[in-house]
């Protein structure tokens, strides 16, 4: 039998073991047999499979009958865990085909032996300068030392496993990046290192299960940290090029100089070279401040131009004096290899450094850079315009490669340099009846949203759709400020608990929506993906407008400018036909759920050059634009 048959009838037999039983769905089984084919045949396949239909199953399981070297790249840690804590193992116990997983992660995802065996060393000496070495000054003692007992138990060093969370100060203080971690021939702790025994893993594992981030990295350096494989699966591959892009780009702020002010602080002595280190990070604020929000040419930008000019040449001088130290450093003794650890590690991160900033001096055509303000402070960020170069050389001839996705862009593997030959398209469906099962809304009677009388209508019109549920509302929002006026405005006149999205963590805040079935939740982009909450909690969902990327957003800008004439059909609209589906697509999460999608932007009604693009996008639900008839739906399903 071909492999495509030895899948699909695997496949149902899985589905009878699932609990509760079943039988495998139709678009189940095609994309199945579609998977099979395309790595029998060595050819890509791109496979938009709707909410329900069970993909992770579907290509999961001819990846591990064609007993080839696999890797999946998913966009995010939900699906990461879903593979690796359900799936998988399901699957090794019912498929009958010995197989090996394995997750991998970047390393600064797992606790770094030698940090934590140098802060013991320096808690026995109490010796307060050699504890300080590379901490930041919210490192919290407690949790450092809950991590330290940890390490001693934990099998991974994943930080995942934690039962708390550390502040970002506190993990930094144990962990390494890959930009200054010397590997595993360099490091005092190398062979007792987490990373590299999770490396060692995923290398004997038959399916290794990353990160898009992760794969993004490993195909520009030439698969210098995953194994090498046959095939590569990329869920949720809507954002495959929004995640390449920024991956391999890079980031400059003055807390990459503090942390390497302090790094260097435990190996050298005060010196110019470290006191002008210190100095680099005020320069780079100042330069940056005045840039927030706009996108910026470094090199024409002159108070950015000269802090950049002279954090190349303290930086290079840094390096030389850190250079001489090692050259001293006994090798023969503790205290000399953890010196001489110190100070590799220093000069990788420094040296990573350094290259961001000659790279921002000089970007090149095919790299935009803007300034932004992130958790606090100026972000001078690059991207790459486009990545299709990087996958025409070291994707695409290399392995076959599998794109899935409840949502696919149309122009999704020209974006990715993919030829019309060199693939297969097909859309699996889903088993779901949605046009029996929903109704999709657009409020065709309210203002175009740039009307100034838009938004008292707008809340007006989520009063009424939510009071027709009883409840029972996941509300998205395009902005922070529509989420936050229509919080303000709802709540004293809704006898509903109305959850902001600030309210709590996203697992505790997703826990309550659950829970209260007649609650209601209100969120911006975080809440448009990966929220899977079936039943009568969620029988409406609102959206306020048609989810169109800022005309503002840097990178996008530079996209159009490339594009040129034709960038709303090429860039803006394909964004947000993928984001408005991805929101619908909270809506009908099982073969029960009822529900309206409520779109309350005319436009998606009234505007001919690009309403069908953005309705073809989205499941065959019934539609209307009659709030009545709307209404109706709601108490109709929700009156019981």
């Amino acid at each position: 039998m071909t492999l495509a048959e030895d899948a699909s009838i695997a496949l149902e037999t899985i589905c009878g073991a699932l609990p509760g039983g079943g039988e495998r769905r139709p678009g189940q089984d095609s994309m199945t047999r579609l998977v099979a084919d395309a790595i029998t045949y060595q050819k890509h396949a791109v496979v938009r499979a709707g909410t329900g239909t069970g993909k992770s199953l579907a290509y999961l399981i001819p990846a591990i009958l064609a007993d080839q070297t696999v890797i999946v790249a998913t966009a995010t840690k939900a699906l990461q865990d879903q593979l690796a804590n359900k799936d998988l193992p399901f699957l090794q116990e019912n498929l009958g085909h010995s197989f090996s997983f394995a997750v991998l992660k970047g390393r600064a995802n797992y606790v770094c032996r030698q940090k934590l065996n140098e802060l013991e060393r320096a808690n026995q000496q109490q010796t307060l300068g050699s504890l300080a070495e590379g901490l930041p000054d919210h490192a919290d003692p407690k949790h450092l030392k809950a991590i330290a007992e940890w390490a001693d138990e934990t099998d991974t060093g994943d930080r995942a496993e934690l039962s708390f969370e550390p502040r970002a100060a506190t993990w930094g203080a144990v962990s390494v990046g890959s930009n200054e971690c010397p590997g595993r021939i360099r490091c005092p702790a190398g062979e007792e290192c987490f990373a590299e025994k999770a490396r060692d893993d995923a290398a004997l594992a038959d399916i290794v299960i990353t990160n898009l981030y992760l794969y993004a990295i490993d195909i520009a350096i030439e698969n210098s940290f995953l194994p090498e494989h046959q095939v590569a699966i990329l869920d949720e591959a809507h954002k495959t090029e929004e995640v390449f892009s920024t991956s391999l780009g890079f980031e400059i702020h003055a807390g990459r100089f503090r942390s390497l002010h302090r790094a260097a602080s435990g190996v050298l002595t005060a010196c110019p070279e470290l006191d002008q280190i210190e100095e680099l990070a005020g320069l780079i604020e100042d330069a940056l401040a005045p840039s927030n929000g706009n996108r910026v040419v470094p090199a024409e930008l002159p108070p950015l131009a000269r802090a950049l000019e002279l954090a190349d040449t303290r930086l290079g001088a840094l390096d030389a004096a850190l250079r001489k130290i090692q050259d001293k450093t006994e090798k023969n003794s503790l205290k000399g290899i953890e010196t001489a650890s110190k100070i590799t590690r220093t000069r990788q991160a420094l040296g990573s450094l350094l290259e961001s900033v000659q790279a921002a001096r000089s970007l090149g055509d095919n790299k935009v850079a803007w300034v932004d303000r992130l958790n606090g402070r100026m972000v001078l960020e690059v991207a790459l315009i486009t990545v299709d170069h990087i996958l025409k050389e070291s994707l695409w001839p290399e392995r076959t490669v599998i794109l899935t996705s409840a949502t696919v862009p149309a122009n999704l593997a020209q974006r990715l340099g993919l030829e019309t030959d060199d693939f297969e398209y097909a859309d699996v469906g889903s088993p779901f009846n949605f046009e029996n099962q929903s109704l999709l809304y657009c409020a065709a009677h309210l203002p175009d949203p740039r009307h100034p009388d838009y938004r008292q209508a707008l809340h007006d019109e989520i009063e009424h759709l939510i009071v027709a549920a009883g409840g029972r509302t996941l509300a998205l929002f395009t902005s922070r400020k529509a989420l936050n006026e229509a919080t303000e405005y709802l709540r004293p006149r809704l006898p509903w608990h109305i959850y902001h999205q600030d309210d709590l963590p996203k697992p505790a805040l997703m826990a309550a929506f659950a829970e209260d079935e007649q609650s209601c939740l209100f969120g911006t982009k975080g809440l448009w993906h990966g929220i899977d909450v079936p039943g009568r909690t969620c029988s409406l969902v609102i959206i306020d407008k048609i989810p169109f990327p800022s005309p503002r957003d840097p990178l996008l800008s530079a996209r159009r400018e490339r594009v040129g004439g034709n960038s709303f059909r090429q860039i803006d609209l394909p964004l947000a036909a993928t984001e408005l589906a991805q929101g619908v697509g909270r809506l009908i999460r099982s073969g029960t759920d009822l529900g309206v999608a409520a779109v309350l932007d005319s436009r998606l009604a009234k505007n001919k050059s690009y309403r069908h693009d953005l309705i073809d996008a989205l499941p065959p639900m019934e539609r209307s634009t009659d709030p009545e008839t709307a209404r109706n739906y709601l108490q109709r399903i929700t009156e019981n």
